[in-house]
Parts: C-alpha cells; sequence; structure tokens
C-alpha cells in the first residue's frame, strides 16, 4: 500500500510540474513567443510585441505561482475564510475594512487606457493557462479541495495587480501600528517616559512636544476595564495555527519596524572599471515560494489600443507574481534599486462617536454620518457571516476590524480611522512600474518614478554612461504649520488642523547625485539633509546599516563586483557592538556555574553574528531577556505582548542603561537587572544546549524560515512545503536576519520559543557592474519555482545562505529549456 502511495505521489510529481520545452497554444498572442530558460533557472521571455509579453509573463507566473497568485488574490480581497474557514475570518474584516479591493477598481478606472490593455494583456495570460491546463492542480488546490478563481470568474483581474501593488504598500509604508503603540503605552507611561522607551531618531527631538499622555486622558479615550489576557480557542492543528498567523497578521499590520532594506551606488571614481557599480538586497518577510519571480521580457516597440505607443522591452531582474513588469533590475543600459523611505503617510484619528446618535461622528463643521456597507462573509464550514463597516471622512475604521483596539480604547465613545495615502484614486504606482522598464538612463528613469505614489521609495540607480544618483520617490502629506501632534499619534478627528495640507512636489523630494563622495547609500535612515525645508516622519529606522556600510566604502578607494558581495554578506553588529560593554560587565545574580566561562567568551567577542559562533546567540537570549525584565514591570504583560515584536525597543534600552535609569530599572539597581537577565539567560541556554557553552550555535536558534501559508504550521506538510537554512546576523546587520522575540504560540517551537527564527532577510541579493551588465548577478532565498514537489522549489536555498550568486544575463551562453508559445484558440 505505501509503495502504491508513493508511486501514486511520483507521478502527481511529475504532472504538476510546469511544460518548459516544447509548444503550447496561448490564445489571444499576435505572435509566437520564445519562453527560454537558462543555467540560472532566470526565465527569458522573447515576443513580437510589449502586449505578447506581458500576456507571457502572465502564463509563466501561473505555471509556476499559480497558488502564490490565489493565495494573494484571496488575501487582498478579503476571502481566505472561503477556503480556509474562520481561522481566517478576523483578517478578512481587516482587508475589507481597508478595501483594497474597492480602492485598486476605482483606481484602474482612473488609469490611461495603455496601462489597463498592460494590465489585461497579463491578467488574460494567466486565465488562458487555466483555461487550458497542460499541468496538474498545485498541491494547495488539491489538498484544499479548491481551484483558481473559483464562484468569482476569472483567477486574476486586471484590477489584481493594483490591488497586489496596494498590499505592498501596506506592508512596506505603515506607521499607523507606532501611533497605536503609543497610545495604548500612554495609559501606564507619561509622556517623557513614552519618549524613553520609543525615541525619536538619534541626535533628534520628539517630532511632537504635545503632552500626549495629557492629551489623552482629557479626552477619556481609554477603556475603564482591568487588563485581560487574550485567550486561545481550542481547534484543530491546521486551525489553531492558521488562527494565530492571522491574528499576528492583523496585530502587526501597520507596523513596519524592522522592516528595512540596503542598497547603495559607487560613481566609476570609486570602482576598478571605472563605470558605477549599484547593490540591492530588499529586506521582506521569507515566505516559500519567494515573492520574486526573476524573468527577463524584450520585445520591439508596440501600440495601444488608443494609438499611443509603447516602448520597447528589455528589461531583466525581479517580477512579483501579479505584476507584468520588472520591479527591481535593469535594461541594457540601466540599473536600479530601492529601499522603503518610510515616511510618514499613515495617521490615525480618534472620531468622537456622538452620544445623542451612535450612528453620527463630531466633524469641524459637525456632526455627521458615518458611512456604512454591509460585507458578507462566505466561511468553510460555517454559515456567512455578516458586518458592518463604518468609514469617515479620513477612510475606513480600523477600530472595527481590529479587535485589540477595543482592549484600549472606549469604543463607545470614540472610533478609530485612518488616513492612508496609498488608497487615493490618483495612485499610480503600477504605470510608473511599466514605464521605468523601457528606461536608457538614470535621468529617464527618475523620471519614469516621477508619477510613482505608494510606498515611497529611495531609489539608487546608475547607467553605462557613468552617471548615478538616489531620489526619493512617492507621495507625502504636508501637514499644516500649527500641527502640533505631526502623525505621532492619533489625532482629535474633528480639529481641521490635523487634516492633510496638499502632497509634497517630486522636485522636493530627498536626492543626491553623488558627487560628494562618490558613493550613495539608502538602509532606511534618515535620508534627508541637515536643514531639509519638510517633515517627513520620526520614524527611521536605527542608522547602524547605514553607518556599516559606508565604513566599508570608505574603507577601499576601488570596488568591484567581489567586495560589493562582501558588504551585502556582512554580519558585523554595530547594535551589539553598543550594548557589549554592558554585558561585560555583567554579575550573574546567583553566580551561574556557566558564568565565568560566557563572559571569558563574550570579552573576546566583537560583534560577528556568525551562525557557527555561541557568542551571538548568548548576546541575542540575553538583550531579549533584558528588555523583558526592565519593561514588562512598567506596562503590563499585555502592553508588551502588543507593542514587542516587530519592534525590539532597542533604542530604549540603549538609553535606559546609559542613564543607568533608576525609574525604569527598578526596584532593583540597572546592574542587577543586566546580572539577572545573563542568568536567566543562561539558564535557558544551559536547558536548550547543553552545559558546555562552546558547543552552543546561533544558527540553532537563528533559521531563516520561509514560511508556508497555509501549512507553515501544519506537522504533517510543513518540512515539505517551508524552506529552512541556518542564518548568521541579526536585526542591524547589513546582511540581517531579523527575528520577533515575541512569535505567537503557533510559531513557539524549539527550546527558546522560536523567538529568535529569521523571518525577515533579504529576499534577494542583486549586483550590477554598469562596465559590464551581463556580468550582474543576484541570488534568493527558496528557488524559481512555487511547486513544493519541484526540485527548483528550493534549489537557491543553500546559495543565498552562503553568499553566493547566480548570473543575471541577457544573452546567456546556452538554454535549458525552450517553450514556444503560439497564437491561437
Amino acid at each position: 500500500m505505501a509503495l502504491l502511495a508513493g508511486a501514486t505521489l511520483a507521478v502527481y510529481g511529475v504532472r504538476a510540474q510546469p511544460r518548459m520545452d516544447g509548444k503550447l497554444v496561448l490564445p489571444g498572442l499576435m505572435g509566437n513567443v520564445q519562453v527560454r530558460r537558462d543555467a540560472a533557472d532566470v526565465t527569458h521571455i522573447q515576443a513580437a510585441s510589449p502586449q505578447d509579453a506581458w500576456r507571457s509573463l502572465g502564463f509563466v507566473h501561473a505555471q509556476e505561482r499559480g497558488w502564490q497568485l490565489e493565495f494573494n488574490r484571496r488575501l487582498m480581497q478579503g476571502r481566505l475564510s472561503e477556503i480556509l474557514g474562520p481561522s481566517t475570518l478576523e483578517l478578512d474584516k481587516l482587508m475589507r475594512a481597508l478595501d483594497i479591493h474597492g480602492a485598486a477598481h476605482r483606481q484602474y478606472q482612473a488609469m490611461p487606457a495603455a496601462v489597463q490593455q498592460a494590465l489585461q494583456a497579463y491578467s488574460q495570460g494567466i486565465a488562458a493557462f487555466y483555461a487550458r491546463p497542460s499541468q496538474a492542480r498545485a498541491p494547495e488546490f488539491v489538498l484544499l479541495g479548491t481551484q483558481a478563481g473559483l464562484a468569482h470568474g476569472s483567477a486574476w483581474e486586471p484590477e489584481d495587480t493594483v490591488g497586489w501593488a496596494l498590499m505592498m504598500a501596506l506592508d512596506l509604508g505603515g506607521n499607523w501600528g507606532n501611533e497605536f503603540a503609543r497610545l495604548n503605552l500612554l495609559q501606564v507611561l507619561n509622556t517623557e517616559q513614552l519618549w524613553q522607551l520609543m525615541p525619536a531618531y538619534p541626535g533628534e527631538q520628539p517630532a511632537s512636544s504635545v503632552d500626549l499622555a495629557g492629551l489623552y486622558r482629557q479626552l477619556g479615550v481609554y477603556r475603564d476595564e482591568k487588563e485581560q489576557s487574550p485567550g486561545q480557542r481550542p481547534a484543530a492543528q491546521m486551525q489553531s495555527a492558521l488562527q494565530q498567523w492571522a491574528a499576528a497578521a492583523v496585530r502587526d499590520m501597520g507596523t513596519n519596524d524592522g522592516l528595512g532594506s540596503n542598497n547603495w551606488v559607487v560613481s566609476g571614481s570609486r570602482t576598478r572599471s571605472g563605470k558605477p557599480l549599484l547593490a540591492n538586497d530588499p529586506h521582506l518577510g521569507l515566505s516559500a515560494p519567494a515573492i520574486w519571480y526573476f524573468a527577463h521580457l524584450q520585445s520591439p516597440e508596440g501600440r495601444a489600443s488608443d494609438g499611443s505607443s509603447l516602448p520597447a522591452l528589455n528589461v531583466t531582474g525581479a517580477t512579483l507574481p501579479g505584476m507584468p513588469f520588472v520591479v527591481l533590475g535593469r535594461t541594457a543600459e540601466v540599473a536600479w534599486g530601492f529601499t522603503n523611505t518610510n515616511p510618514d503617510v499613515q495617521d490615525l484619528y480618534l472620531e468622537q462617536i456622538n452620544p445623542a446618535d451612535s450612528s453620527q461622528y463630531r466633524t469641524p463643521t459637525g456632526w455627521e454620518k458615518f458611512g456604512t456597507r454591509e460585507e458578507v462573509f462566505k466561511v468553510k464550514g460555517q454559515a456567512d457571516v455578516k458586518v458592518t463597516l463604518r468609514s469617515t471622512r479620513h477612510g475606513p475604521v480600523l477600530s472595527d476590524a481590529q479587535a485589540q483596539y477595543g482592549k484600549v480604547l472606549d469604543t463607545a465613545r470614540y472610533a478609530l480611522a485612518l488616513r492612508w495615502a496609498a488608497l487615493d484614486t490618483d495612485n499610480r504606482t503600477v504605470e510608473a512600474g511599466l514605464r521605468a522598464n523601457g528606461a536608457h538612463t538614470v535621468q529617464q528613469l527618475l523620471e519614469a518614478f516621477s508619477i510613482y505614489h505608494s510606498p515611497m521609495q529611495s531609489i539608487v540607480a546608475a547607467d553605462v554612461q557613468g552617471h548615478i544618483g538616489f531620489k526619493a520617490a512617492g507621495k507625502v502629506p504636508l501637514r499644516a504649520a500649527d500641527n502640533d501632534l505631526r502623525g505621532v499619534a492619533p489625532a482629535p478627528g474633528w480639529d481641521a488642523r490635523y487634516d492633510w495640507q496638499g502632497w509634497l512636489d517630486y522636485e522636493q523630494t530627498p536626492q543626491d547625485d553623488g558627487s560628494a563622495r562618490g558613493f550613495v547609500v539608502t538602509a532606511n535612515q534618515r535620508v534627508t539633509a541637515p536643514g531639509y525645508a519638510h517633515f517627513l516622519t520620526q520614524d527611521w529606522s536605527l542608522p547602524y546599516r547605514h553607518q556599516r556600510i559606508e565604513q566599508l566604502l570608505s574603507a577601499s578607494d576601488r570596488h568591484d563586483a567581489a567586495s560589493m558581495a562582501a558588504i551585502q554578506n556582512d554580519v558585523q553588529s554595530l547594535a551589539t557592538q553598543a550594548l557589549l560593554p554592558a554585558l561585560r560587565k555583567a554579575q550573574s545574580g546567583h553566580v551561574h556555574v556557566l558564568a565565568a566561562q560566557v563572559l571569558q567568551l563574550m570579552a573576546r567577542f566583537d560583534g560577528h553574528m556568525d551562525k557557527s559562533r555561541p557568542e551571538p546567540l548568548i548576546f541575542s537570549v540575553w538583550v531579549d531577556e533584558l528588555t523583558r525584565g526592565i519593561v514588562i514591570p512598567r506596562i503590563g504583560e499585555q502592553r508588551f505582548a502588543m507593542a514587542y515584536g516587530k519592534r525590539d525597543f532597542r533604542a530604549g534600552l540603549e538609553g535606559i542603561l546609559a542613564r543607568n535609569d533608576v525609574w525604569w530599572c527598578a526596584p532593583k539597581s540597572c546592574a542587577q537587572q543586566v546580572g539577572d537577565a545573563l542568568t536567566r539567560t543562561l539558564d535557558k541556554l544551559q536547558a536548550a544546549y547543553g552545559p558546555d557553552p562552546q558547543r552552543w550555535r546561533w544558527g540553532d536558534a537563528h533559521p531563516a524560515l520561509s514560511a508556508h501559508r497555509p501549512f507553515a504550521g501544519v506537522a504533517a506538510l510543513a518540512p515539505v512545503f517551508n524552506v529552512s537554512v541556518a542564518s548568521s546576523g541579526d536585526s542591524y546587520t547589513v546582511n540581517v536576519g531579523q527575528y520577533n522575540p515575541n512569535p505567537l504560540p503557533a510559531d513557539a517551537r524549539g527550546p527558546l520559543a522560536g523567538r529568535f527564527v529569521n523571518r525577515h532577510a533579504p529576499s534577494l541579493r542583486a549586483i550590477y557592474d554598469l562596465g559590464d551588465l551581463e556580468s550582474s548577478r543576484f541570488i534568493y532565498q527558496t528557488g524559481q519555482s512555487g511547486l513544493a514537489l519541484s526540485g527548483r522549489y528550493a534549489d537557491m536555498r543553500d546559495e543565498w545562505a552562503s553568499g553566493r550568486y547566480r548570473p543575471l544575463q541577457m544573452q546567456p551562453d546556452r538554454w535549458v529549456h525552450v517553450l514556444q508559445l503560439q497564437p491561437g484558440r
């Protein structure tokens, strides 16, 4: 019986693989299209028109990433519960409350005909794949008993591409979570203590001088109840894991703390070739399959249905399944890379509810009706669920969809609404991406991105003529001069001075031509020069990665691709160096048997976060224990659980120790807190890894986990669908290895409860030498295929983990697979 089952699985595994050789019909093509895969497994699409290239890319994405497209579409439309049951209902409610699908429809309708045609061609390519299947359904469809687009028409509509761009903006452009965290913490901290725990950017004062704690006490915003620990409903394993993943997504939505990326561009005056070098490694949540799919699109000029011309395509790099263009990469003449600029483009508003009529909220001109709409959620295995969602003049009411707000806010008196730039109808991000694929120079590229909207990106670019540059592209709201809150915390929604006043012009956003130093680096640090006239945010990332990249670039007068790769893979943590002196002085509370040996190890440690060493593990667990020991007694378990995780309070902890802050460390001294944290650390590590610290390894607690949805938490399926590998680095190294030290129970596996699993890392690494663009290179953490039974599902994992690359060429030496797509019915 087992032999028969194995044979059946093997046959299915073969049938589920995409056709990569021979000929297939793709209706709607104007001519034959060559789809060839090279030895690096990059897919090259050569077509007779841009429309054929976009249509073929849609077909290939459906071949390779069909489940990813389906899951992402259901996620953004708030329809996961239709196939996954009640576990994802709260996440669906939040997606519907944000109205991602509705905003995408409005934005699509406002786009030029040529852009609409591109998105239509792409979606038609996906639909054609499902209309005439050439392979068995992906295993996720089989296991869940569903199929793409079931009961909702096509598997992918043109508006879904716009919606997925909004989802990327939601992932990368969120700070409403920080605003709510401050509101939550101010119930137990005064304003000064808040800024000590969540300080402004190093060297700066908080953006607002308002006594926030006094403001919220005066308004009476908090519910008058004791804290209650959230419970967990019993459920089957898959349901429990899904429920907790969805709960984490809802909890952390609107929080981009810890999210980050690196990019830099070096002028030819500082390179061995005499031409620029460009490097980019965007840091995103790790997933299996990966978020990226590498492709090369090539076609001559074309003409849209409205008669407008379409530029020729010759562009290669990282595409996002769901979008018909290269997001990050190069043409034959220019290369570019992104990092998050992180401006504040989200503001929360306290909307006061009319005590005489709860259907109304207060505005500057009096009481107005909430906008309302009824949403019906189909839930697998249950009756339909009907929910009424509200909106205000600022936007969606989040407190209707995020239950955590009701634990803090008196929702009988106040609703919490969101103003988010990305939802505006003039969002032309997708159009900018399409335009950028036709650029030939840095100037043309930055002109293409002049209409880019959300999320704002710090773009570095270089061309074969030798030009380099940096530009922050995207919409940033202007706030009134008398807006004394400046978006750092929820504002009274009835006070007009807190409304946005317009947008920062593209000409006024930060930029740099690189002439001053011969290079430009962005790593989510403050990118505005001293004296910059406009307020963007105070929530920049700590500058450790930026400082380390600048150190390494400044250490040599001449760089090449090898030195770029060495920088991308650097795991020296300046943040670790900042706190090491405190750990070295630690006196273990009860003189732990391992304390002397461990402190001897740490005396020689330089902050190199190597996966094969014990010191990074000891340090990371100690920092976590110290943070918990100091902060939890001051804010309570529930608030800590709501605020900790994506944010680690590292800057606050550094300040507390530097000041020897008696209030924060009480009832003990700070030295006692440091020592007790070491004792708890050694207890945990000894229990987890044995009595010999020399045998402890950072990589054992810090694997890079690319998690599959929805099977990441299913014991029988996770080993097949997840991709994991030991990793170096920490949240502050250039080769970042960010962990969530406050995981939900479903992720709490292993001796240290999953706290140090690397979940957010370089989602790709790319290097471009403008002296020889054919020597460009890339890597990412899984593989091109999205089919877990494929040998190409995780074949890049070990190369990624060890710092190796694959060539990214437009003219490879040979083809491994050749498929011809032909017109037909």
